[in-house]
């Protein structure tokens, strides 16, 4: 008995968007906002999918001499989203194209 061999299927083409962004306010404001004019378009969108936030410590000396147990500690959160569309058409990407995000968000496009 043989069996048949299915071809496999083209993947469908679909966007990865990937925002990162200190704040997380500004962040999912800017998720919200993408998510509204794919969906306006006529798209089909997964996300937005919150991902692990990036935390970087940093420790520094008070004073560089006498004090020099006492340090400080700092912090910094990146905050990450990301989006999937699906079927994308021309419409979509020129609409994202067009957008205007906060000037906190950093965007990459991945096809």
């Amino acid at each position: 008995m043989a069996t048949k061999k299915e071809k496999p299927s083209e993947p469908a083409q679909r966007i990865r968007i990937k925002l990162r962004a200190y704040d997380n306010k500004i962040l999912d404001k800017s998720a919200k906002q993408i998510v509204e004019t794919i969906e306006r378009n006529g798209g089909a969108v997964t996300g937005p999918v919150p991902l692990p936030t990036e935390i970087h410590k940093y420790t520094v000396n008070r004073s560089s001499f006498i004090d020099k147990n006492s340090r400080e500690q700092f912090e910094m959160r990146v905050h990450k989203r990301l989006i999937d569309i699906s079927s994308p058409n021309s419409k979509i990407i020129d609409s994202l194209m067009n957008l205007n995000l906060p000037a906190g968000v950093d965007i990459e496009l991945k096809m």
